[in-house]
């Protein structure tokens, strides 16, 4: 799901002041139940499916792990100095880290060109992590209550040497922090870039090493906080860390000619998506696309950008929590997606706990039915619950 995607869903259906960082999150979880519940509406019976015999390996499944205890690094993944670490795509190379009010988590996401963690603040609210009606009422009414906290959707993009291309940020304005270069700008409201620019949203990033740039980017209910020099607090404490690969709890059987793997989710779905929902308890992810995207000139992550998925499939391995339809265990089910959205296979593990999705919703959509459902069959899961079951993402995505 792209970023405009979900400012689009908060002005298809709130008041046009409605701007906060927790209309904008929960307008993406509205956009991601109607993309997984779209056919529905128009007759189907939405997200259902279910493990075929043979074809999913799903475990029983053991305790549940608490919300927001899902390390992305393990304990092992220490400081190694002031070098970074020549790393492979799809590795963390750094840790969560305090600068402040503000606290970067560890990464969760990570691609062929950058790794992403949640920034969260002291003087903020940030809504990451699903909400039952009732709660979701509640928040609102402590959000305009005097005296609440501002809200704040934040996260730290840390690129790949060579990825990050700061002269191609729009009225970008240059600047030296902690003796690094650094650029900074105001964005439009909505990120899109047709709006007008709206003080609360900012981009701050930084040379962390040689032609090796960090951004911030910063969605705040308060357009003083975060200030600029808040964020660039952030600068000294970015350190590298001992190289992770990133786990993912399942590895794929099958991928179609020409697909390569683009980004991956740990404890969360991939991309920016797994970024809204960080705290939401899913399992993992990842998206493919036809063909491989450039790892340069970047100055976001490849979903923030409206049309740069031109031919793609996701991922998905989440709790049936997760879901609006019940669980049906015992069967598979495909459906057809609109004419500009693609469609979804789903299976469910045999006590109904875990969904395995395949989607080509709002990726190109180009894969027929059968081929994701071939996809889906073919994706084995570990346990979910034993991130020492799973595999590290280069192999996991390779046939």
């Amino acid at each position: 799901m792209q970023l405009r995607e979900l400012v689009d869903a908060v002005t298809g259906d709130e008041p046009p002041m409605s701007r906060t960082v927790d209309d904008i999150v929960a307008a993406g979880r509205r956009a991601e139940r109607r993309r997984r519940t779209r056919f529905a509406t128009v007759g189907a019976a939405g997200l259902v499916a279910v493990a075929v015999a043979g074809a999913v390996t799903l475990p029983t499944l053991g305790a549940k792990r608490t919300a927001g205890d899902t390390p992305a690094l393990s304990a092992a993944s220490r400081p190694v100095g002031a070098a970074w670490p020549d790393a492979a795509p799809f590795t963390f190379t750094f840790r969560g880290y305090d600068a402040g009010t503000l606290h970067v988590q560890d990464p969760i996401v990570a691609s062929t060109a950058y790794q992403i963690a949640s920034v969260y603040s002291d003087r903020h609210t940030s809504n990451d992590k699903p909400v039952t009606a009732d709660e979701a009422e509640s928040m609102e009414q402590k959000r305009t209550a005097a005296g609440a906290k501002p809200t704040l959707w934040a996260y730290l993009t840390v690129y790949r040497p060579g990825a990050f291309d700061p002269a191609a940020i729009k009225d970008g304005q240059n600047v030296t922090v902690a003796g690094r270069k650094a650029v900074r700008a105001t964005l439009p409201f909505g990120l899109d870039p047709r709006n007008p620019l709206d003080p609360g949203n900012k981009l701050f990033a930084w040379e962390y090493a040689d032609n090796a740039w960090a951004a911030v980017t910063s969605i705040s209910g308060d357009t003083a906080t975060p200030s600029f020099d808040d964020l660039g607090g952030l600068v000294t404490g970015l350190k590298p860390a001992r190289p992770t690969p990133a786990p993912l709890p399942f590895t794929v059987g099958y991928v179609p000619r020409g697909y390569v793997p683009l980004q991956t989710g740990t404890h969360a779905m991939p991309g920016l998506s797994g970024i809204a929902a960080a705290r939401g308890g899913d399992y993992g992810g990842a998206t493919y696309t036809r063909p491989a995207l450039p790892t340069s000139g970047l100055t976001a992550p490849f979903d923030s950008v409206e049309g740069a998925i031109r031919d793609g499939f996701h991922i998905f391995v989440t709790p049936s929590t997760s879901a609006n339809q019940s669980p049906e265990p015992g069967a598979a089910k495909c459906y057809s997606g609109a004419a500009r959205s693609g469609g979804f296979c789903n299976i469910w593990s045999a006590d109904g706990s875990v969904v395995v999705q395949v989607s080509s919703e709002g990726v190109g959509g180009k894969l027929p039915q059968a081929e994701l459902r071939r996809i889906a069959e073919g994706i084995s899961v570990a346990d979910v619950r034993d991130e020492s079951t799973w595999t590290p993402a280069a192999a996991a995505l390779t046939p």
